[in-house]
């Protein structure tokens, strides 16, 4: 497992690659209520501390795109500073809880590096035509 920062290039990726990013960070309250307020999440587990201490969790959650977020954002120094654009997200799980106070920390595994200019995701036309 590697520990880097600074400047990474395509070339530097290699498959199998595994690094643990340099920052942490604790979640608090105000990251939480913020975006999930924004996005308009109006479920209890991220606001009713009352009806949260009767469930198994026994207090509020972090909404998982908080979460999420926050876990690219740690990752962002070391594989994404030279990005054109971020294309794609897939298999992003949610394996334990994330309370107010939690400290995060992000790991991330090179799956593979493909040569290429431009990768582009187009409209099916049976999805997206008028009909």
């Amino acid at each position: 497992m590697t520990r880097l920062t600074g400047d990474r290039w395509f070339e530097d990726f290699e498959p199998g690659q595994r690094m643990r990013h340099a920052r942490g960070t604790t979640v608090g309250e105000v990251e939480n209520q913020l975006l999930t307020k924004l996005v308009m999440n109006t479920a209890d587990a991220h606001f009713n501390e009352d009806r949260m201490q009767g469930t198994p969790f026994g207090r509020r959650l972090v909404f998982g795109l908080v979460t999420g977020s926050i876990v690219i954002g740690l990752a962002t120094e070391d594989t994404a500073e030279n990005a054109l654009a971020e294309v794609a997200l897939d298999k992003l799980r949610f394996r334990a809880p994330v309370f107010h106070g939690d400290t995060l920390y992000a790991y991330t595994e090179v799956l593979e590096t493909r040569e290429g200019e431009r990768t582009v995701l187009v409209k099916r036309r049976s999805h997206w035509a008028a009909r």
